[in-house]
């Protein structure tokens, strides 16, 4: 299994983070898929509870990506070990 690049997401509140990483589908040639993993962090010095996860396009992942940083949400690597 290869290493795939994976992106962070905190809101202003630090109270929900996403993950952005690219998804290998074996039965697509193309591979223009992203999965998106959406959770929610109670404790500041606690792990993530990972609510769920969403495939999406590149391109619907990219504007989703793009909106989340508009309103203020921040890059983060701080729970990239929990995964």
């Amino acid at each position: 299994m290869k290493k795939t690049e994976e992106y962070f997401l905190i809101n202003k509140q630090r109270n929900r983070v996403k993950r952005f990483r690219k998804f290998e589908d074996i039965n697509n040639k193309q591979n223009d898929f992203i999965e998106i993993e959406y959770g929610c962090v109670y404790k500041s010095s606690s792990k993530p509870v990972y609510k769920g996860s969403r495939i999406e396009t590149l391109e619907n992942a990219r504007k989703e990506y793009k909106k989340l940083v508009e309103e203020g949400w921040k890059k983060t690597n701080i729970f990239k070990s929990y995964f």
